[in-house]
């Protein structure tokens, strides 16, 4: 792959007031590898800074003025506020080809949501000491990758040198060669999928990717909420919600929940839904020790040494199923739904160890009493297991019924 024509200016943003040695170096290794760089202080301090962009600048944008920052008095109030106004000063920038942020707890916190602002396939850096904890929060349904700096950000070291160095170099090879684009305009789907209803997922975009292009999500929450935001985008043909898992995670507070609005992003968009009830068997936890104390009696699996997952109940299923039809009766576009009565997913099959039918018949019971079958919303059975061929056939009929124009 040839090098591409740089597009925009790398964005190197930090506190100046505590991490200008660490921002200067990361600028420096930038311009030498041919990229044009802007440095921005997004301090809490009002300083004079050695930076492109002084902190009193961004902080112009808040909308209430530098003073909403400055004389904010308490110090999260001020990282609160500098964060609403970088914010606002990034999405007015038209040359952003790429950014890197250095930061701790407070640079990670103002300089993150103003990353996950940028369109997908915008280069994102965030060298953070919050990397090796839970940084959902800072990528949100991003393309923002973390990088750990081991030790603080504080000063230049035999050790910082590297890592920082290894960032700004990552972000100079992200904006000089950048990743070649597909040349062809195929109508995108949004597919979610889990490792127990892959081999559902790898048939229908082997029977699919001729006419789609197929993007599938992990549905394991982030994935979920990505498939979400995507489709609210309006980047979609149509939704296949093959695996509908994060429903039960979210009703009994297992670890893959998309939240309360998943399942709602196809409805507001007006974009056809085909899907079914994959992984709908079981709730996910960590490790057995993390399980609650409320489930240690149930059918328990441990799918390996960090994920065990639990097998729903059919008084679950009764409550899953009437929350999944009440959001898809939102839809105002085509609906299908497909109810697999062999088995929904690799767990839930004859011999393994979530097989139960009187369970998924609640399931089933239940969604056919909740939803409203109309001429565009209809509910079907299948009497096939999720991951069959002849499952994956009917999918694709429908699919192609409703999204193939």
């Amino acid at each position: 792959m040839s090098a591409s024509p740089i597009k925009g200016s790398a964005y190197v943003v930090g506190t100046f007031d505590t991490k200008a040695e660490e921002l200067r170096y990361a600028g420096a290794l930038l311009q030498d590898a041919g990229v044009p760089t802007v440095l921005v202080d997004v301090g809490t301090k009002f300083i004079s800074a050695d930076a492109d962009v002084s902190a009193e600048m961004v902080a112009s944008y808040h909308p209430d003025g530098v003073d909403a920052v400055f004389k904010a008095g308490e110090r999260g109030a001020a990282v609160n506020a500098m964060r609403d106004a970088f914010q606002v000063y990034l999405q007015g920038c038209p040359n952003v080809g790429g950014i890197i942020g250095l930061g701790g707890s407070g640079g990670t916190a103002i300089i993150t949501p103003a990353m996950q602002g940028l369109p997908i396939g915008t280069p994102k850096i965030m060298v953070s000491t919050l990397t090796s904890g839970d940084i959902s929060p800072f990528i949100g349904v991003s393309d923002i990758m973390m990088m750990f700096p081991v030790t603080d950000i504080a000063g230049l070291n035999r050790v910082s040198r590297v890592v920082l160095g290894n960032a700004a170099h990552a972000l100079a090879g992200m904006m000089v060669r950048n990743a070649p684009q597909p040349d062809d305009d195929k109508p995108s789907l949004g597919i979610s999928m889990f490792g127990v209803t892959t081999p559902c997922v790898q048939q229908l975009t082997a029977a699919l990717s001729s006419t789609f292009d197929c993007q599938v999500f992990h549905a394991n929450g982030p994935g979920g909420r990505a498939l979400e935001a995507l489709a609210a985008s309006g980047l979609f043909r149509g939704v296949v919600d093959v695996t509908t898992t994060e429903a039960a995670d979210y009703l009994f507070g297992g670890v893959c929940s998309a939240g309360p609005n998943r399942f709602e992003a196809a409805a507001r968009a007006g974009v056809p839904w085909v899907g079914s009830c994959g992984a709908l068997d079981m709730v996910n936890f960590w490790a057995v020790d993390t399980i609650p104390e409320r489930y240690r009696g149930r059918l328990l699996h441990s799918h390996n040494a960090h994920v065990t997952l639990m097998r729903t109940s059919a008084d679950e299923m009764v409550v899953v199923g009437q929350w999944l039809a009440e959001k898809l009766n939102q839809s105002q576009a085509p609906v299908r739904l497909l109810l697999p009565e062999g088995g929904l997913s690799m767990l839930d099959a004859p011999g393994e160890p979530f097989f139960d039918p009187a369970a998924d018949e609640a399931l089933f019971t239940s969604l056919e009493k909740a939803f409203q079958v109309s001429d565009t919303h209809q509910i079907i059975r299948v009497p096939h297991h999720i991951n069959d061929a002849a499952f994956v056939e009917i999918l694709v009929h429908h699919v192609n019924q409703l999204m193939r124009t």
